[in-house]
């Protein structure tokens, strides 16, 4: 992609993501306080969270990788099931892939 089609599709993004923002002080607030919306909206931040942790810890480009980073996620897993506190969380689960990755 050429420099000027990148600013091209970096500004449009801009403009749709404004157009978006600005849209919803226009939104009446009943419609937003409906609680069927406050169910879906509480999930969203969990679905995207998900998602994004499956793509980073099992994708490279376009194929699935079982690797190093599979290691990590299954321990902060664990970690996070036994209430350890994040920072433990993450120094484990960063422990653990760095072992595993050099063993490998």
């Amino acid at each position: 992609m050429s420099t000027l089609a990148s600013w091209i599709v970096l500004g449009a993004t801009s403009a749709l993501c404004f157009a978006i923002k600005l849209l919803g002080y226009y939104i009446p607030e009943r419609w937003l306080a409906h609680p069927r919306l406050q169910r879906i909206n509480a999930l969203i931040p969990i679905a995207l969270l998900s998602a994004l942790v499956v793509a980073e810890g099992l994708v490279a480009k376009t194929h699935v990788m079982i690797d190093h980073r599979l290691a990590g996620l299954v321990v902060a897993a664990g970690l996070l099931f036994a209430r350890a506190p994040f920072p433990v969380v993450v120094v484990g689960a960063a422990v653990v892939s760095a072992v595993v990755f050099h063993l490998h």
